[in-house]
């Protein structure tokens, strides 16, 4: 195992530059310096990048260079725009990691005008119960001048400065000290926005905080409450400044979004904020201005589906389904209103009904035994593929009738339709391509040659509980046990307007 930064002296790097190349070193940790032109790798496998919205586009470029076939895991708690997009859009894969480490408090978070009475109150609180302080001040030309005024408002603390143009040395002596308490304040630029883990930390004081972007304000907050200890984060703008409203939503957002695991709404709201870049150019924020974003990511998964050899579906011939029946999730099954919309775009994106089986294998691992209302939006979801199968245009309920109306280009065999037409008398055929079945009629005769089959046929989810693999969640007793009459109801309509599209394409 090797490092390479520049704490490392050169001969240091020297050699490990060629033990890399020779493939003595298996892993090596480092900074930005592993994406340097002379590091080379004997057999490279596997890149880790932490604090990925560290990294700019050239940095990533150079990483993509390094090897094509490389697996590359990036961590970070605030994914950039360009990035969290991506992962929506399914061009990454994304795993988000919500529970917090056992004993941690959320950050008590407070946006500030200006005052140096209340800054000094604030510092000698923490320090009153034996804690350390950040003061954070981003510009190196002033920050001295930032330390001299603490140091005149709480002249008992002891006080150190640290930030990027520091000499090594300097700034190693000065880190090691303010984590062995030789310091009780640290005034330092946005340095130590990554990376530092020091428990004693629990108050950090961010000067100018209307300067920062969304990410980088919930990373400097992060470093406090590294611990079972309570920690406050207070940022602080200026008494006589009017905020701009991109500040003023920053801002309230940290405000809001102070529990533990919050990263990824944070991400979200920056991605809303500043748009989500160019996918192929150097920007990694910024709005789409041809085209709204909806139509941007309809394009994006498009052509991710085409380029992954997957089948594509043109939404312009998917079918209009209008049948006046309640479609959402109970909250009782999936509580979290995220998790519940993600399930909902799951089902609403599958293509076939092997995605929707799988979909539903998902939930019933994520969250037991499947609700009637999920199955009451998979039945839903079967009857949108098979009715885009069929080359339905639009399927409506119009009081107690069904309307379902075909392109000229569908695929329906005319003769299996007008079979069907004779087999129900509740049903008519009107030119030039529309069936309208009349609901109230109930359950008509049983077609010939289909002796003993229920009209419709059994319900998908019936049908699943009833084969010879039973996956948990699709028995008959678990599916039924708390439907309710409204439930039952509408599964027993969605069963038979799919029942009836199966008759029409054969497959009942």
């Amino acid at each position: 195992m090797a490092m390479l930064s520049r704490f490392v002296s050169r001969a240091e790097q020297k050699k490990t530059l060629a033990d890399l190349k020779s493939g003595r070193a298996d892993l090596v940790v480092g900074t930005h310096r592993l994406l340097s032109k002379d590091v080379e790798f004997r057999d490279f496998g596997l890149l880790i990048v932490d604090e990925e919205q560290r990294f700019g586009v050239a940095h990533k470029e150079r990483i993509k260079q390094l090897r094509r076939s490389v697996d590359v895991l990036t961590l970070t708690a605030t994914p950039i725009p360009r990035t969290l997009n991506m992962s929506l859009a399914g061009i990454r894969d994304m795993s988000v990691i919500e529970t917090p480490p056992r004993d941690r408090l959320a950050i008590q978070t407070a946006v500030v005008r200006f005052d140096g009475q209340m800054i000094a109150r604030v510092i000698r609180t923490e320090l009153e119960r034996g804690g350390q302080v950040y003061l954070v001040h981003n510009r190196v030309e002033s920050i001295h001048s930032i330390a001299s005024l603490i140091g005149r408002l709480v002249p008992e603390a002891r006080l150190a400065v640290a930030h990027g143009q520091t000499s090594e040395s300097v700034l190693e002596k000065v880190m090691i000290d303010f984590v062995a308490h030789r310091y009780d304040i640290l005034v330092a630029t946005t340095i130590i926005e990554n990376g530092l883990d020091i428990p004693n930390v629990n108050t950090i004081v961010v000067n100018h905080a209307e300067r920062y972007g969304l990410a980088q304000l919930y990373q400097l907050r992060g470093r406090v409450g590294r611990a079972d200890r309570r920690a406050y984060a207070y940022l602080v703008v200026p008494a006589d400044d009017v905020l701009t409203p991109v500040a003023k939503r920053r801002l309230a957002a940290l405000r809001e979004f102070s529990e533990l695991g919050s990263g990824f709404r944070i991400a979200a709201l920056d991605l809303e904020i500043r748009g989500a870049g160019n996918l192929l150019g150097a920007e990694q924020s910024g709005h789409i201005e041809a085209i709204g974003f909806d139509m941007y990511v309809k394009l994006l998964e498009q052509t991710v589906r085409e380029l992954s050899g997957q089948e594509t579906e043109d939404d312009e011939r998917r079918a209009r389904i209008s049948l006046g029946v309640d479609l959402r999730i109970d909250e009782s099954y999936v509580g979290e209103t995220n998790q519940r919309l993600a399930l909902y775009r799951r089902l609403a994106a599958a293509r076939d009904e092997t995605e929707l089986a799988s979909a539903l294998d998902e939930a019933v691992d994520r969250y037991g035994p499947l609700h009637p209302s999920l199955l009451h939006l998979a039945e839903y979801g079967r009857i949108r593929i098979l009715a885009g199968r069929l080359g339905v245009e639009s399927l409506e309920r119009a009081g107690a009738r069904l309307v379902v109306k075909f392109r000229t280009d569908a695929g329906i065999d005319p003769s299996r339709l007008v079979a069907l037409v004779n087999e129900r008398p509740a049903a008519t055929l009107l030119p030039p391509a529309v069936l309208e079945l009349d609901l109230a009629a109930g359950e008509e005769r049983e077609p010939a040659g289909r002796p003993g089959r229920r009209r419709g046929g059994a319900s998908w989810w019936t049908t699943r509980a009833k084969a010879g693999r039973v996956t948990a969640g699709f028995t008959k007793h678990e599916v039924l046990a708390a439907t309710s009459p409204r439930l039952e109801a509408g599964l027993a309509f969605l069963t038979r307007i799919s029942g009836l599209l199966d008759e029409l394409s054969g497959a009942a």
